[in-house]
């Protein structure tokens, strides 16, 4: 009657006809996907969906990311009872747990420096509230697909970061131009106190011998 009264392992098992009982049966091994920020449109085509990319940054720019999340069923009794919808339980998730690690980092380290980082606290904080729902599920993968400025802005982003590397090109330049002409500098001021000196011990050993002559 539509409680859950057990769950069986594969194999030759028997069940009261409805509507007494009923079998629901769940593909454990199957990897689902759920798309944040995209949708893919059949084999070549690709919907963007920037109500749900376009989120906030810590430091306040607006940043553009689309991640797939794959996941499979754990526990197939809470899957079937727990929660009206997993696959859209899933997907909101994703979505909070995307905003949440993304407004606390800056634009630089989520498009940059951390992706990588970016999915694993994604994946671990999607993992704990789907455990809170008691939805069943287990997270195996969270990719980043594309994470950059939105398109408005984006020439504007490409100019700063073009910027950005002409400054640590020139530093690095200026940098090596120290490094070789300082030690260059120390040579030649070493040289030239050891010319000096030769000059004075000369001097002195000249003076010495006038005095011892005269």
């Amino acid at each position: 009657f539509g409680k859950h009264v057990g769950t069986t392992d594969p194999g030759l098992q028997y069940h009261l006809p409805g509507p007494i009982q009923r079998v629901d049966k769940v593909n454990i091994e199957e990897i689902r996907t759920t798309e944040v920020g995209f949708r893919t449109v059949g084999t070549s085509r690709t919907d963007l969906v920037p109500v749900e990319s376009l989120m906030l940054t810590g430091d306040e720019n607006i940043v553009d990311v689309q991640v797939v999340v794959q996941f499979k069923v754990n526990e197939p009794a809470d899957y079937l009872f727990n929660v009206k919808d997993p696959d859209l339980a899933v997907h909101a998730a994703t979505e909070v747990a995307l905003r949440s690690v993304v407004g606390s980092n800056t634009i630089d380290f989520v498009i940059i420096e951390g992706r990588s980082i970016v999915q694993d606290e994604t994946m671990t904080f999607l993992q704990r509230l789907l455990d809170n729902y008691q939805a069943g599920l287990q997270i195996t993968a969270v990719k980043m697909q594309f994470a950059g400025p939105p398109e408005e802005v984006k020439d504007a982003f490409d100019e700063v970061v073009r910027a950005r590397e002409d400054k640590q090109r020139l530093i690095r330049e200026a940098e090596g131009y120290a490094a070789d002409r300082v030690p260059k500098a120390r040579g030649e001021a070493e040289r030239e106190v050891l010319a000096a000196e030769a000059f004075k011990e000369q001097r002195v050993l000249q003076a010495e011998g006038d005095s011892t002559r005269f």
